[in-house]
């Protein structure tokens, strides 16, 4: 079976996104890149919401990806997607499939197939339903060394606590601190 994992960047006060969407905050460099290329190389798939598909899809295939970073442009052109939305016409980005319908019930359907697992990258309301649906198997949160003071939280609208069991992590030398952790189990579930 496969694991579905939630990777983002998060700031010190809980934000994976700044107000607009803005991630210029996000602090990536050569020792970032690197470990992009091994998670990304790793991944069945990646899952996304429409307005991280479409950011993805307007940078990844596009010359200044493929000049500044062939290596994570390549995987991320090359590897199985996902996007859930139910206003994209169509999935243009190379290997993309459009659903439509009940994300909870295609996730569980990808979960319950063989092989390596599939990472959802930034996608606010898609993270935050399938939280909320106790669909995350791991979570990867890269902690930044900064306070954005407002902006999108990572975990909007919870309806109960989370608890989490942590499992390992990763000090970069830019002061990014790399968590993974694993959902406790409610109890009773």
């Amino acid at each position: 079976m496969r694991s579905i994992i939630l990777f983002n960047m998060v700031s010190l006060d809980g934000y994976f996104e700044g107000p607009n969407h803005d991630i210029y905050w996000h602090n990536v460099d050569e020792e970032f890149n690197q470990f992009a290329i091994e998670q990304t190389g790793s991944a069945g798939g990646l899952i996304f919401g429409r307005v991280t598909y479409e950011m993805m899809a307007a940078y990844w295939p596009g010359a200044d990806a493929l000049q500044d970073d062939p290596v994570v442009a390549g995987q991320m052109n090359s590897i199985p997607k996902i996007v859930f939305s139910q206003t994209l016409q169509q999935a243009s980005w190379q290997n993309t499939r459009l659903v439509r319908e009940n994300a909870e019930d295609e996730i569980c359907r990808l979960k319950q197939q063989p092989g390596r697992d599939w990472f959802i990258f930034g996608s606010a309301r898609l993270s935050a339903s399938l939280i909320q649906a106790g669909l995350i198997d791991e979570y990867r949160l890269i902690l930044n060394p900064l306070a954005l003071g407002g902006g999108t939280p990572l975990f909007q609208g919870l309806h109960q606590p989370l608890h989490f069991n942590l499992l390992k992590t990763r000090v970069f030398q830019n002061g990014n601190v790399l968590l993974y952790y694993r959902p406790v189990p409610l109890s009773g579930n």
